[in-house]
């Protein structure tokens, strides 16, 4: 079949790209940037990719007029803490608007459970979303699911920055909120299993693992599955607000982001019933085989995707980077240093190891300095480190920054800073014809700060950079 995937960059989108390639269909990507899909050559080869922003007015819609499903994983939870619901409503109108011209015959959306009386503002916005498709000219198919387990998810990464580093776990009163986890694996056969199923045509239904649990027992279950010795006081007192700095500051999560989850997480998510899991003839795994499953992923290197990578996650809200891809030359300041090297593929390896857990190879204590003021002054820090240790794809976060250009063969990354800073920065490393490494970092500044700021760091950046070309270019490991 003809497919149109829709927030294809997201967590779930890049998961389940994957799955219907593998299930021979053919894949139409309607994306913001098309530079920007985190995914490789091979597989963007196999796709057809348009560029669309949900939130511009439809004019004349690149959407192939053939497609035969399309999916709906938009959202705008992490781009506002005030009106991402009259975002998402305005995404679903013109989504509706763009498949006016199509053959389109289903449209599936993924959508969060909504069976409590009392909804958050995120909750009400996905069933706000639901109403709006549902007056599309096709027939919608809309799965509703609570917290998503696996590798990378932001449920599994907030549950694992807290666990792994808070032996000792002061909470709200939300811990105690039921919720029914499903693992990554059995949401994205949920998604591919409803394709073309008259039973599902204009139906919603809840999907969930077997357990229901509290977030209180997520957590113990998670540090007796990693062998961990965890301790949860709970105090009446801690607010939302108070939650939501709790977690920014904990967790890889961006403050907006933290916001709307603690909205949320005083609402309970549990299915009415197992309908479609009896239709489809599927049987969820539980929440603890879920985090194994995970971690077997983790350990073998092979994490798909990661909410991390997502634009949302961020400093920047523009959907298109492609306009930083080209570093400037005026206006600007800069730290170029350059070295021989006798061992070209070994740098290059180095270098696309660079940043997560191998760290900056020189003056790590001072990156991790960096990353933790950027933190205090509500930056990204450098708590989203890499999804893969050692594949890099345009777009992909990479600690405090994002991968604007990647390419092995030209022996050239080039990385784009969503720290906050005052003023743009870029980070690069090439390889020329006669192996000498190159290491530029461009700084643009904006007015009189950006000047101050750029001439400050400078001492450091002679130190650091300096110090981190001549790691790069070792033969050491």
């Amino acid at each position: 079949m003809k497919i149109l995937l829709t927030g294809a960059n997201g967590y779930i989108g890049l998961r389940l790209l994957h799955t219907l390639l593998d299930q021979g269909h053919e894949i139409v990507c309607a994306v913001r940037s098309v530079t920007r899909l985190s995914v490789d050559k091979e597989t963007k080869a196999k796709l057809q990719l348009i560029k669309i922003d949900f939130l511009d007015e439809v004019k004349d819609s690149p959407i192939p007029a053939d497609i035969d499903i399309a999916y709906y994983l938009i959202h705008s939870m992490s781009s506002s803490t005030t009106d991402f619901d009259e975002l998402e409503e305005k995404s679903a109108n013109n989504f509706n608007q763009h498949l006016v011209h199509t053959k389109v015959k289903q449209v599936i959306y993924l959508s969060g459970i909504v069976n409590d009386k009392n909804l958050s503002k995120h909750l009400n916005s996905r069933k706000r979303v639901e109403d709006v498709l549902s007056k599309g000219d096709f027939h919608l198919t809309v799965l509703r699911a609570g917290i998503i387990v696996g590798s990378g998810s932001a449920s599994f990464e907030i549950l694992r920055d807290l666990c792994e580093k808070l032996p000792l776990m002061i909470t709200p009163k939300w811990v105690n909120t039921k919720t029914q986890p499903i693992a990554i694996r059995d949401v994205l056969e949920f998604l591919t299993g409803v394709i073309g199923k008259e039973e599902t045509y204009n139906q919603s239904f809840d999907i969930g693992g077997p357990d229901v649990l509290s977030y209180k027992e997520m957590m113990k279950i998670y540090a007796s599955v990693r062998n961990l010795n965890l301790s949860i006081i709970q105090v009446p007192v801690m607010t939302p607000k108070l939650s939501s700095y709790w977690l920014y500051f904990v967790t890889a999560t961006s403050y907006k982001l933290a916001k709307n989850l603690v909205d949320s997480m005083r609402v309970e998510v549990i299915a009415k019933n197992k309908q479609l899991q009896d239709l489809l003839g599927l049987k969820p795994i539980s929440y603890r085989k879920a985090l194994e499953l995970a971690f077997i992923k983790i350990e073998q290197n092979q994490v798909v995707s990661s909410w991390k990578d997502s634009k949302v996650s961020g400093r920047f809200s523009t959907s298109d980077l492609n306009k930083y891809i080209r570093v400037p030359k005026y206006g600007c300041l800069i730290d170029h240093q350059n070295k021989k090297t006798n061992h070209p593929e070994l740098v290059i390896k180095k270098i696309w190891a660079i940043g997560g857990e191998n760290g900056w190879y020189y003056a790590n204590f001072l990156w991790r300095i960096r990353g933790y003021i950027d933190k205090l002054y509500g930056g990204v820090g450098l708590r989203r480190g890499r999804t893969n240790k050692d594949l890099i794809n345009p777009g992909d976060a990479l600690d405090f920054w994002r991968v604007l250009y990647a390419s092995k063969k030209e022996k050239r990354l080039l990385l784009f800073a969503e720290m906050k800073v005052p003023g743009e920065a870029w980070l690069e490393f090439y390889i020329d014809d006669d192996n000498r490494v190159h290491q530029n970092a461009t700084f643009r500044p904006r007015g009189l700060r950006g000047r101050i700021y750029w001439y400050v760091m400078q001492p450091f950046h002679f130190f650091i950079f300096r110090g981190m070309l001549s790691k790069l270019c070792s033969t050491k490991k």
